[in-house]
Formats: C-alpha cells, sequence, structure tokens
C-alpha cells in the first residue's frame, strides 16, 4: 500500500456525526493512524443517508481507514480512558459543545498537561470564544450566519441548501490542513497547539470577493440561480431532451467560439455587445438565446459541438451519469474496497492525487466498537478480562456479536 505523509502520525477522534469524523478521515485517507471513539449506540452519523444489509453506506465511507473503538464519555472511567490514551497520539479531534471538554477534564490545558505535544483540533459551530459560542451549531446553521446560503437557489425563492453536509466538509477539510501545518510546526519545535475551526468562519471565508465590495461599494449579493454574476453566459441551459447543459462562456474568446457552434456569428457584429461588460449587462437576453439553441437539441448533441468548439460545457450529471462515465473510470475516481460487514463497497476515491506520497483506502469503515478490546490493550495495556468488566459496567462497547448488525 505504500506509506502516506502522514505516516506515524496518530489521531484520537472524539468527533461526531460529520465535521469531526470527515476531518480524520482526511488525515486516515494519506497514512494517519486514526482511532475513532464513539458512544456505544453508535455516532449519529450512522443514521444518515441510506442503509444496505443493516449498514450505514454513508459509515462505510466517512470511516473508513480508522480503528473502531467505543468509550461511554458519560461515564469517569471512560473519561479517565481516554486521559490514558491521550498521551501516545499526536492529534485529537473533538466537535463537541465548547465547555463540554472542560466540564468532562479534558480541556487543552488538561490534556496539554499530560502530552505537551498534543495537537487539538476543536471545531464548533460558532468557535470557542465570542458571544455566540455557547450556541449549539449544525453545519447547516452555521452556513446561514456565513451568508452562504443567501446565495444559494434561485432568486424568485427562498434560499435553498446543497444536499450534503457542505458546510462540514468544508470545516474539516480547513481543520485537517490546520493538522497538516500543526505537525509541520511540532516535528519543528516539539511543541502543540490548539486548533480553533468555527464552522460559520469556515463556510464564511468562501464569500471572500464579496467582503471588499460590501465595504466599498455598499454591496449585497442575491441569489443568481445558476448564474455567475458578471460572467455572461454563464448559466445552465435546457436540452430538447428535458436535461439541463451548463455552458460557461463568460470571456470574449470562448463567447467568440460559442456564437460559432451556435451558427449566431451575427450577435458578434451587435454593436450593443462590443465586450464582457455589455454582455455582463445584457444577461437575460444573452441566456435567452443560447437556451433557445440548446433547446434544440439533445444533451449529447450539444456535448459534442461545445467540445469540438472548445467550449466549456457539461450535462449537469447525475450519479447514474458519475458511474457510467469513461473519465470517472480511467483516472479510477471510484473505487472498490474491503469492507468487513459487505465484503466490498465502491467509496469516491482519494483525492488530492500526490505523485510521491499519494493517499490510498485500506478499508472501509467498521461497526461500533469491533476495534474496542484492540485499541485499549495497545494504547492503555488493559487486559481481556479487565476490558470485560468495563463492557459488562457500560463504560465501554466491544462490538456487536452477529457481524453486520449495527
Amino acid at each position: 500500500m505504500g506509506q502516506g505523509p502522514l505516516d506515524g502520525v496518530r489521531v484520537l477522534e472524539l468527533g461526531s456525526t460529520v465535521a469531526g469524523p470527515f476531518c480524520a478521515r482526511l488525515l486516515a485517507d494519506f497514512g494517519a493512524d486514526v482511532v475513532k471513539i464513539e458512544v456505544p449506540e453508535g455516532d449519529p452519523v450512522r443514521t444518515f443517508g441510506k442503509r444496505y444489509r443493516g449498514k450505514s453506506l454513508y459509515a462505510s465511507s466517512i470511516f473508513r481507514n480508522k480503528k473502531m473503538a467505543s468509550i461511554n464519555l458519560r461515564e469517569a472511567r471512560g473519561r479517565d480512558l481516554i486521559k490514558d490514551l491521550v498521551g501516545k497520539f499526536d492529534v485529537l479531534i473533538e466537535n463537541f459543545k465548547p465547555g463540554t471538554m472542560e466540564k468532562w477534564g479534558l480541556g487543552y490545558d488538561d490534556l496539554a498537561a499530560i502530552n505537551p505535544g498534543l495537537i487539538m483540533v476543536r471545531i464548533s459551530g460558532f468557535g470557542q470564544t465570542g458571544p455566540y459560542s455557547h450556541k449549539p451549531g449544525y453545519g447547516v446553521v452555521c452556513e446561514a450566519v456565513s451568508g452562504m446560503r443567501h446565495l444559494t437557489g434561485d432568486p424568485d425563492r427562498p434560499a435553498a441548501r446543497v444536499a450534503v453536509s457542505l458546510t462540514d466538509e468544508i470545516t474539516g477539510t480547513y481543520a485537517a490542513y490546520g493538522v497538516a501545518m500543526a505537525v509541520l510546526h511540532k516535528r519543528a519545535t516539539g511543541k502543540g497547539q490548539c486548533i480553533d475551526a468555527a464552522l460559520y468562519e469556515c463556510a464564511f471565508s468562501y464569500m471572500e470577493p464579496y467582503v471588499p465590495a460590501y465595504e466599498k461599494t455598499g454591496f449585497v449579493p442575491s441569489r443568481q440561480g445558476g448564474r455567475l454574476p458578471n460572467s455572461t453566459p454563464n448559466n445552465h441551459y435546457p436540452t430538447k431532451d428535458d436535461r439541463y447543459i451548463h455552458i460557461a462562456a463568460g470571456n470574449m474568446p470562448t463567447w467568440r467560439r460559442l456564437t460559432g457552434a451556435m451558427g449566431r456569428e451575427d450577435l458578434l457584429c451587435d454593436p450593443r455587445l462590443p465586450d464582457q461588460v455589455a454582455l455582463n449587462e445584457h444577461e437575460d437576453e444573452i441566456d435567452e438565446i443560447v437556451g433557445e439553441w440548446t433547446a434544440g437539441h439533445t444533451i449529447e448533441e450539444l456535448e459534442k459541438l461545445l467540445d469540438d468548439a472548445a467550449v466549456p460545457a457539461a450535462r449537469i450529471y447525475t450519479m447514474e451519469d458519475v458511474f457510467n462515465d469513461p473519465h470517472y473510470a480511467a483516472r479510477e475516481m471510484i473505487v472498490e474496497v474491503p469492507d468487513d460487514d459487505l465484503g466490498t463497497v465502491k467509496l469516491a476515491n482519494v483525492v488530492p492525487r500526490m505523485s510521491e506520497t499519494p493517499g490510498v483506502i485500506r478499508k472501509a469503515g467498521g461497526q461500533p466498537g469491533v476495534d474496542t478490546v484492540a485499541v485499549l490493550q495497545e494504547y492503555t495495556g488493559l487486559s481481556t478480562e479487565e476490558i470485560a468488566a468495563l463492557e459488562a459496567d457500560g463504560v465501554v462497547y466491544c462490538g456487536a456479536k452477529n457481524k453486520g448488525a449495527d
């Protein structure tokens, strides 16, 4: 399998749902040794998405490459086990409501006293400080606070959402980036640090172009549907076979090529449309012209015409399109990996692609607690009998007796 760039970095994941586990998944993909700690009843993400043979398919992906241990943090002895474990790890990821870890005696100062080199990732809705820090914050709520939700959807309808946990995964990506930088710092100095990743801030960072625009001009952006403002034509257009194709021709060279593909070179002689600024000022009219042309062709016809003219365009892919697409196949973007419960499962492959230290998916995510015994024996030295006693007292959970059952 080779060794990833994070080989040898040990990560203890206390995060739940999406943002924390996604951060740890990114690290695990590139070689980090990740131990996920979840409650005995299982991480809530196991209830999301589709199931197959009693197993969460989402869990197969977001928990991939991880060891699965189950410790009850509501129990004092469970929290003591975390303190026993933390000295053996480089990174700890948590996404509890701010103050929870301190209440449990597991705050950064508490854990840094045990392990001064610890890198602690703290993911929360609104950050560890400030007047909103006490608020519970799911990604969808913090996306609304960030301003990004206000831009999502059609202008004549209420703000929409993307049907994935977008802000959670944006934050998980930023948090993993923070870990990589903190690991470099630790290797140079031996010092750990605390990473404060707030969901609303990570989403807000994507609002980058509009911050100076508001400060200098008072401009408040609004929903544009499929359009990209000031980049006309750049929208999705209907096809003859009731599909949609997105065409991005928002600069003059590409616009000229598009008019050729459409057989509408006359538009280049229109005195109202001498440059890109003028095209942007007539976006409704331009979109209507392009839409009338696309509506007379099937999606396959349009893709060929636009490819031949070197105009950036693509059908609006469904998941069925993705699975049937030759480019996805050629780049092995969907890979079949071992799954202890299902035999195999197909998952989205690792990104980005690195030539010298590529990431790899070694196995799909397992069931709650399947590695509890192995983890506790390796990192705490507890015997099988001692672990069995802890399980009997509800402090730990060592997995279902029947393989494949949640």
